[in-house]
Order: C-alpha cells, then sequence, then structure tokens
C-alpha cells in the first residue's frame, strides 16, 4: 500500500511503526459553530482510510481532537479567539458554546457513519500536559516568556518549513503576520497567551493564560499516541502554519521524528468556488438534510475524487450520487431475489477484488475502485438479464461485497431513499401492483408505474418477478 506523504511530497510505501498496528491523528472540529460539508470532507477521508486500513488487516488506533479554546482568527498570535468571539455573539458563556457545537459534530458524525474514534479528547482538559511541555521547552531555551505569555523560538528549530515549503527567511515581518513588538523574532509563535480579557484562564508559573492552538494537538498527540506518530492528516489549509508548528514543540521537546506520513486533503469547493460567508455557500449536514437528500448520497459525494484534488460540490452532483447509491442497493436487492442457472462467477470475483485493491492501494484512489465496482456490477447484471445467475452464485458475490467492504465498511453507505421515497415503500408497491395485475386492474397497475417513472424509478417484469433500477 502507497500513501502520498505530504512531507516528501511523493508516494511511499506504508510501513507502520509496529507491525499489524497504525496510529493515526486526524485534526478535529473546532466547535465554535456547526461544522460544514468542507469540513466533513476531511473527517471522511480521514475515516475512510483508517476503514481501508482495518480492512488491510491493521488495527487502528485513531485519536481526534476537539478544539474547544485557542483558536485566534488569525495566525499573528494577537487576533480574537473563535469561541469567545462566537459567545460575544451569542451572550453565552464559551463553555456553553462549545458543549453546544460539540454535540452537534458528534450528531453529524453518528449521521454520516464515521467510524468513531479510539479518543476525542478535549483541549481544555489537558492544560496541566500543556504547561508540562512548554516547561520542558522552556528548560531547553527553546521557547520564553514575554510580557506573561510564551513563545517559541524558531531561530532554535532550522528545520522549520519542512513540510509546507516556506523559509524563515519569508516569513519576515509584514508579509504574512501582524508583528507582535514582544516576540524576538516577528514568526515565533504563541505556546501559551496571556490576555486578562479573555474569559477562560488557567493558572501556570509564569502566569495566567491559555493555551496556543498548535501546542493543543501536539500534547494531545503525544500523550495517546506516542512519540512518533505513524500517519496525520488534515485539511490542507492546516498544513502551514499549525502543522509546521506541530512538529517544530513536539521535535524539540522528544528529540524525535513526530510523524511519519502526513496526509493533507484539499478544498472542497461550491459550484467552483471556495465556501465563503459572503458567497452565502456554506452548507452544514443539517442543510442538506433539510434540502431532501439523503446522507448516504452526501457521505458517497464527500469521498469521490481523489483526496490530493479539489471536489467541487454542486447540487447536480449530489443528485448523481444518489443516483449511483440507488445503483449499488438496487444490484444487492436483485441478487437477493436471483434464482436461475449456476455458472463459474470466481473468475470475475477475484478480478474485482484484485482490482479494487490495486486502486485503494494506490493512495486511496476512490475513483478507480468505484470504477471496478461499477464495471462488475455491469457484468453481473448482464448475467442475471441472461438468467445465468443462480441463488449460490448470488451469495457468493454478496459475500463477496460484504468482504472487501466496498459497500457497507470500507466506503460505508447504504441507500435507504430515492428521492424522498422509502425503499419500503417502493417495494410495498411493487406487491400492490402485482396484486392488481393479477384482478387484471390494468389501469391502476400502469399508474403506479408510470407515477414511479416520473419520480426516477424504473421497473422492469422479469419472469422471476419485478425488479426496479433508477431511470439512465
Amino acid at each position: 500500500m502507497k500513501l502520498y506523504n505530504s512531507l516528501t511530497n511523493k508516494k511511499e510505501e506504508f510501513k507502520s511503526i509496529v507491525p499489524g498496528k497504525v496510529t493515526m491523528y486526524n485534526c478535529g472540529p473546532t466547535v465554535y459553530g456547526y461544522q460544514s460539508i468542507g469540513n466533513y470532507r476531511s473527517f471522511l477521508i480521514a475515516d475512510l482510510l483508517k476503514r481501508y486500513l482495518t480492512y488491510k488487516g491493521y488495527e487502528v488506533e485513531q485519536v481526534m481532537n476537539i478544539t474547544d479554546v485557542g483558536h485566534l482568527t488569525d495566525d499573528s498570535d494577537a487576533g480574537e479567539d473563535k469561541l469567545e468571539k462566537k459567545a460575544k455573539e451569542e451572550n453565552k458563556d464559551p463553555w456553553e458554546i462549545a458543549r453546544f457545537f460539540e454535540k452537534s459534530f458528534f450528531n453529524d458524525v453518528e449521521k454520516l457513519k464515521i467510524n468513531k474514534a479510539f479518543k476525542y479528547p478535549r483541549a481544555t482538559e489537558h492544560i496541566e500536559d500543556m504547561i508540562k511541555l512548554i516547561s520542558i521547552l522552556l528548560d531547553k531555551g527553546i521557547a520564553y516568556i514575554a510580557n506573561k505569555s510564551v513563545y517559541f523560538d524558531l531561530s532554535k528549530f532550522p528545520d522549520y518549513g519542512k513540510l509546507s515549503g516556506n523559509s524563515l527567511e519569508d516569513l519576515i515581518a509584514g508579509k504574512r503576520v501582524e508583528v507582535l513588538e514582544e516576540k524576538k523574532n516577528p514568526y515565533d509563535f504563541a505556546l501559551w497567551i496571556h490576555n486578562p480579557d479573555h474569559i477562560m484562564q488557567w493558572k501556570t508559573p509564569w502566569g495566567k493564560g491559555y493555551p496556543g492552538w498548535h501546542l493543543e494537538c501536539s500534547v494531545m498527540a503525544l500523550k495517546y499516541l506516542g512519540e512518533t506518530i505513524d500517519i496525520h492528516t488534515g485539511g490542507e489549509d492546516n498544513k502551514f502554519p499549525h502543522h509546521e508548528c506541530e512538529i517544530a514543540q513536539s521535535e524539540s521537546a522528544t528529540g524525535k521524528k513526530f510523524v511519519n506520513y502526513w496526509l493533507h486533503v484539499k478544498h472542497l469547493l461550491v459550484d467552483n468556488n471556495k465556501m465563503s460567508k459572503s458567497l452565502g455557500n456554506i452548507y452544514s449536514v443539517s442543510d442538506i438534510e433539510e434540502k431532501g437528500y439523503p446522507l448516504e448520497a452526501l457521505r458517497y459525494y464527500l469521498m469521490s475524487g481523489h483526496y490530493r484534488q479539489n471536489l467541487n460540490f454542486t447540487f447536480e452532483g449530489l443528485k448523481a450520487a444518489e443516483k449511483a447509491v440507488l445503483k449499488l442497493q438496487n444490484f444487492i436487492n436483485t441478487l437477493k431475489e436471483t434464482d436461475n442457472e449456476h455458472i463459474d462467477i470466481y473468475y470475475l470475483v477475484e478480478k474485482a477484488k484484485k482490482d479494487f485493491e490495486k486502486f485503494m492501494d494506490d493512495d486511496l484512489n476512490v475513483s478507480g475502485a468505484k470504477a471496478v465496482i461499477f464495471n462488475f456490477m455491469k457484468d453481473i447484471n448482464t448475467q442475471i438479464a441472461n438468467r445465468k445467475i443462480s441463488k449460490k452464485n448470488a451469495k457468493d458475490i454478496l459475500e463477496f461485497m460484504n468482504k472487501i467492504n466496498v459497500v457497507f465498511e470500507v466506503l460505508d453507505f447504504e441507500y435507504k431513499k430515492s428521492q424522498g421515497i422509502e425503499t419500503e415503500l417502493i417495494e410495498l408497491l411493487i406487491n400492490y401492483r402485482l396484486k392488481l395485475k393479477k384482478e387484471k386492474n390494468w389501469e391502476l397497475a400502469d399508474k403506479i408505474r408510470d407515477d414511479l417513472k416520473k419520480l426516477g424509478i424504473n421497473l422492469k417484469d422479469t419472469p422471476k418477478g419485478t425488479v426496479w433500477d433508477i431511470e439512465k
């Protein structure tokens, strides 16, 4: 299995530190608002990676943080805390804001069928661990105190920029960040922030304050996964400065390599534009639900395309994803009702399994893997149409689909709705139509067929009964 490592900018053979076990850290939500479907693309890719590693036989120990303090509105260490800003806007306590949106996040995780991580540590519950790490850096002379805040001295870490490609020379005053005079160097970043006006405060040996965002992830990753981690994922916007700062402080504290494989997910666009409040194109999971789309289709769509390429979200694309999911579910439904001649399909199953793994092993090439499955379905459907698939064949195919986890575990989607119609209702209408045909009530039977066709559902009468599919 090969993964594209952002640290080396090339595909590398994946080898875990401990054979058979993978440690993985995923940058999680900052709980000051509803997570966008762009955020969930990153979370879903992490979920897909975890599922496929499990499919490959690994035991995956996954940690995803909950940022409930310290994430500022800019990179200057002088911006406003996003959580406190939201709390002021709603005239609420920041702790109340954090718990509300954390609950919303976990509700979405359940709706999107994202496998739960081993740990979801909150930043605010690891303050003592943060103080210990800062103390180590201070003792080593890599961090310094200025006006009761603590900064990381980047002049002491010459490798800064090895992930993002940014050099210290490029990070000069006035170019990227607002300069704080108390810093030794304009590009030094905050480990601990002193601000008497900040509501969330903790005592430290150097004064009251709150932690820097970058510090939080290092502390929680090191605490739960060890000094060197197999895989760290996040959105491409996390690469600099967040992940770069994580590397600097972690490796300075431990003297060891922090992460072996970095994976970064490209942005989700909406109608070829970046998501922004001004364009009104930021959608939450609830927004998609309220528009009547099944979340199985959203999950499928957000995992479409390669994670290292921008994915353009459109509602036309979401409708296409819904149809694709229906085809998969119909394939399963048809197999369950199939009982014809028996033929040897072993070679078809083995070829599909081999090709599926070939694409997934190639840096999670989901598009290629899905093409394999749909081509396999096409071949099997041809055999079904020719009445060449027996119950034994169907059982073998269903076992194969479960074994490679294409539908339920690796890609993890089930289809329950089609354009607002419950699958169970469709089956009920088909059975009622059959009853009408037996009673020779052709007019009403035809009306049911025609009405379903208007909703995108095609009925096909076969010698073994009626099957249904999405209209092509």
